[in-house]
């Protein structure tokens, strides 16, 4: 992957003026627009007779008509365009659109310029394969009706709204020769990731950064309601964009022949002043950041359909949104309407009798790779490399015995990410995102190495800040997860770093990327990208001094639904732990993989060497920790995730001096995923190295980082699980200290002791005697909580001595 940028190469006129299309140039492109529509209608509504060799009728038509036809023939028209710019000035671009269910006009060029059937055989360019081509959309087992995986040249699920725009600049990062045509529709504008997401142009470095050429294309309506930048008047329009920072082109109409040579000039124009931005920056030292040109494209909704249908208009309205010709089967002249409209486009002036699309017309599209369909940005898999990465062992902590060191477990790790950016800073391969809390998660040891990406003012307070950093650092979590999205599914690395309680705000992105990824992993033709990284600190059980609106472990059970050749759940014990996580997260691809580590300073329990063999296990027996000597324990006590696994050491050493004769067993899960049976989960260890570990019988405390509902999920079908009582979060915060919010939750050290000896059935007759202790033990602690502000001196103090 070059990604060394190239100055654009002006024409000997360009200076001059560039010469205008000629009009048979146009001519071929409204024929070859036309061929688009007609396919799309196609696809929309029938199932045989592709050319019309005889009068249509019901047999023809599809039974359930699915699909949305009312932003489509404007993205045709786009299309069309950007195909003449790519082939007279060799641009490398790909073409991402917002309004995704206008999937079947995409599927249409892809068909007409051969990338489709070169992806899928069977489509063939003759007439069964426009058969097939249009009986597979919106069909069982066949496409979606929105852009999708399946979709060659698309690089994200179109079904919902509101994320083209960051898909578009994260696309451009690092892909200086690229142009990334991004189409924004009525609806998508309306959302606040949209709304949000034109700022992008304030990090995008005109020298190593490729274009994002915005369209917003306006045709008035969403699914049945009038769009707020529609209707809002002309000059308020361009103020907006203006306000954001973008040159603004406008364009307007509805009369084919003229929309085309008027596309033509400003297309031209708009082209010209990206490369003009590029020289500026590349060759003459520009260090302004620019105003970079988008275009406001305003077509009819339903442009080129039917006008009118039952008495009602259809084009230029609401109605033309999905499928305007409905009910045939019980309005016979709907059928008639569908023959004429399809005809209408005179396709068999686009199609030979054979119905391949015709040569001279098929000729105008760009071939090989500077195909939208078949360029390899659209496929990143095609273009990945892997990381050169650092040895993450030479940033172990020194863990003489355990508990014996403590480490802020997200800054060892910090040291790690910066030397990983060190190592890619030439290829421009790296980069970790954040919504400004880079350095709060204690990961901002790169910014030696390369600070954060910002192109406007500095000021002498401004620290860190470069036009060339590697950190993205914006608030908001959904342009930190669309730019790494669009990042990643161009061929790059990257990592995402996010206070925990807040990755919610990115839940519904996240579920696109996970169908994105599992389709994939099914398309052959499509290769696999770097996997999308989350690390997730400020967590639950230390956001004490900003309280409950802080604490919500709930994206471990977003993630859990989805699939399980997608998912990966990772909670760090401690720093060397955490690096290994790290290591193996960056190397992988095709993933999701969510880790959850505290930024707070923590005991270190393992050896690197031991980190390694704990979490390439994903779970174990900490022999350390555990005194049963290889019989059967009177309890297993499990952990989870930091917190709990310092509470669960420290019930240990509470029970060990309170009942000398106690055989305990401790199990420390890293890799949640294993407590799944193999069934259900790669990662899940089998039923009998399960029991091995938890035992067939014995009770088990399971003290874990996020909601217990979680561990009791995924461990239904083992055979102890009746006996697995687990202690976790349960809605229960404030503004306290860091051991009370263990203690709210009933998550501390001593109930979890407590819950040990009144489920060990030798112990029945102490029950009671040990709720009072603990009884006791929980008075006291808040007594001293409430009168000193801080936690009991032996549980600040308490180290691990056994």
């Amino acid at each position: 992957m070059s990604t060394e940028a190239q100055v654009p190469v002006e024409s000997p006129t360009e200076a001059n003026g560039r010469p205008k299309p000629t009009p048979e140039l146009l001519q071929k492109m409204n024929a070859y627009w036309r061929a688009a529509n007609y396919l799309t209608v196609g696809q929309i509504y029938l199932k045989d007779n592709p050319l019309l060799e005889h009068p249509l009728t019901l047999a023809d038509i599809k039974p359930r008509l699915l699909g949305h036809w009312g932003t489509t023939t404007g993205l045709n028209f786009i299309y069309t365009h950007l195909n003449r710019l790519i082939v007279e000035r060799d641009l490398d671009m790909i073409y991402i659109i917002g309004p995704g269910h206008g999937g079947p006009g995409i599927v249409a060029h892809t068909y007409l310029e051969g990338s489709y059937s070169e992806s899928y055989p069977a489509i063939e360019q003759n007439k069964d394969g426009m058969k097939r081509l249009f009986r597979q959309f919106s069909w069982p087992y066949g496409i979606p009706s929105h852009v999708a995986p399946e979709t060659p040249g698309s690089i994200h699920e179109g079904g919902e709204l509101g994320y083209s725009v960051l898909h578009a600049y994260g696309a451009a990062f690092d892909n200086p020769n690229l142009i990334v045509a991004c189409i924004v529709g009525d609806g998508e504008a309306e959302t606040g990731p949209a709304a949000t997401s034109w700022h992008s142009n304030k990090f995008l470095n005109p020298v190593r950064d490729g274009a994002v050429l915005p369209i917003l294309h306006l045709n008035g309506y969403k699914i049945a309601n009038p769009t707020v930048l529609a209707r809002i008047p002309e000059e308020e329009l361009l103020d907006l964009f203006r306000g954001y920072g973008y040159e603004p082109f406008t364009l307007t109409g509805n009369d084919p022949m003229t929309m085309h040579a008027e596309m033509a000039e400003v297309m031209d124009t708009i082209v010209d002043r990206i490369h003009a931005i590029q020289k500026a920056a590349r060759v003459e030292g520009d260090t302004e950041r620019p105003r970079w040109p988008m275009l406001i494209l305003r077509t009819l909704k339903g442009w080129t359909g039917p006008k009118e249908v039952d008495g009602k208009p259809v084009e230029g309205t609401w109605r033309a949104h999905q499928v305007p010709l409905d009910g045939l089967a019980k309005n016979p002249e709907h059928v008639q309407l569908l023959e004429e409209w399809l005809k209408s486009y005179r396709h068999d002036e686009l199609f030979d009798e054979n119905g391949k699309f015709r040569a001279e017309l098929a000729d105008i599209a760009p071939k090989g790779r500077r195909r939208m369909g078949m360029n390899a940005h659209a496929n990143g898999g095609l273009l990945w490399q892997p990381l050169k990465m650092p040895r993450f062992q030479d940033f172990a902590v020194e863990v003489p015995h355990p508990g014996s060191s403590l480490s802020e477990a997200t800054r060892v790790l910090g040291k790690f990410l910066g030397e990983v950016m060190k190592c890619n800073l030439d290829s421009n391969n790296f980069r970790i995102f954040g919504p400004d809390e880079t350095a709060s998660n204690r990961i901002d040891d790169g910014y030696v190495v390369s600070g954060k990406t910002w192109l406007d003012k500095q000021l002498p307070v401004d620290v860190s800040l470069s036009p060339t950093g590697r950190y993205m650092e914006i608030l908001s979590e959904h342009m930190c997860q669309g730019w790494l999205e669009g990042y990643l599914l161009t061929g790059r690395h990257g990592f995402f770093s996010c206070y925990e309680a807040f990755i919610h705000i990115i839940d519904s992105m996240v579920n696109q990327h996970a169908k994105w990824l599992k389709t994939t992993r099914e398309i052959t033709w499509r290769k696999p990208i770097a996997s999308l990284n989350y690390l997730l600190t400020s967590h639950v059980w230390r956001q004490d001094h900003n309280g409950f609106s802080h604490q919500d472990p709930g994206f471990i059970n977003h993630l859990v639904t989805k699939k399980s050749e997608i998912v990966r759940i990772y909670l760090a014990p401690d720093a060397n732990c955490l690096l290994s996580i790290g290591d193996h997260c960056l190397r992988s691809r095709n993933y999701i993989n969510l880790i959850i580590a505290g930024k707070q300073p923590a005991e270190n329990w393992l050896t690197m060497e031991e980190a390694i063999k704990h979490c390439t296990a994903g779970l174990g027996k900490w022999e350390w920790a555990s005194n049963d000597n290889g019989g059967d324990p009177d309890v297993v006590m499990a952990c989870c995730g930091d917190v709990p696994t310092l509470e669960t050491l420290a019930a240990v050493t509470n029970l060990r001096e309170d009942y000398p004769d106690i055989k305990i067993r401790v199990v420390n899960v890293v890799d949640l995923m294993t407590l799944e049976p193999q069934s259900e989960h790669p990662h899940g260890i089998p039923d009998e190295d399960f029991n091995n570990l938890f035992t067939k019988n014995k009770p088990v405390i399971f003290a874990f980082h996020g909601y217990p509902m979680i561990v009791h999920q995924l461990t239904y079908r083992r055979t102890n699980h009746d006996n697995i009582h687990v202690r976790g979060y349960k809605e229960e915060g404030t503004t306290t200290t860091p051991f009370d919010m263990c203690v709210l939750n009933n998550i501390d050290r001593f109930q979890l002791a407590y819950d040990a000896i009144r489920r060990i059935p030798r112990f029945a007759d102490q029950k009671d005697a040990a709720y009072q202790r603990y009884t006791e033990q929980i008075q006291r602690h808040k007594l001293y909580v409430s009168e000193n502000g801080e936690d009991l001196p032996e549980v600040r103090d308490w180290k691990w001595t056994l």
